[in-house]
């Protein structure tokens, strides 16, 4: 069983459930749906929408319909969260190193990688060149723009013709 610390910035942690966790003025504990729910009743609905976009692996969004929206989305969202890396006894010492990630949270020299570099050009890219650098088939780049560059990673992906050819280009500043 997890403990989750909600510290003024509203980034959420996770700590195992063994013993106590101090929380310092301004942090909140909570174990369960209900102790959340008490918590959230005294909160502007502003900080639960931060709450939420803070989680990783979550599509961010502006405001929520209603408070037991946001309670239940927020309680699934961090069960997936682990415990602090500060409660781990220790590293093992064969753990590999964590690969180099760009802004946009994927890791160096992958596929990933290389079609967004393609698609942050000005003019973008065709979707022969995506294929012809990443080796896969048209409907596997359709899936992977729409699935993970504009949902997972929340990037603004513009699709047009250019020449009678579909083109891609990531919209700078702005994400989905």
């Amino acid at each position: 069983m997890y403990v989750f610390k909600i510290d003024p910035e509203n980034r959420v942690t996770a700590h195992t459930g063994t013993k106590p966790i101090h929380a310092p003025e301004g942090e909140h504990c909570f174990a369960d749906p209900k102790e959340l729910a008490r918590l959230i009743n005294k909160w502007p609905a502003t900080r639960l929408v931060e709450i939420w976009n803070k989680l990783p692996h979550t599509k961010k969004v502006l405001r929520f319909t209603d408070r037991k929206t946001a309670r239940e989305r927020i309680w699934s969202a961090i069960q997936s969260l682990q415990p602090s890396s500060l409660e781990q006894k220790s590293k093992p010492r064969h753990a590999k190193a964590k690969a180099k990630s760009n802004p946009f949270g994927t890791r160096e020299g992958t596929k990933a990688e290389r079609m967004i570099a393609l698609l942050s050009r000005p003019s973008g890219a065709t979707l022969a060149e995506i294929m012809a650098e990443t080796g896969w088939q048209a409907h596997s780049v359709r899936g992977f723009i729409s699935g993970q560059l504009s949902r997972r990673l929340g990037l603004r992906i513009k699709s047009f013709k250019n020449g009678g050819e579909r083109t891609y280009r990531i919209v700078k500043g702005e994400t989905a």
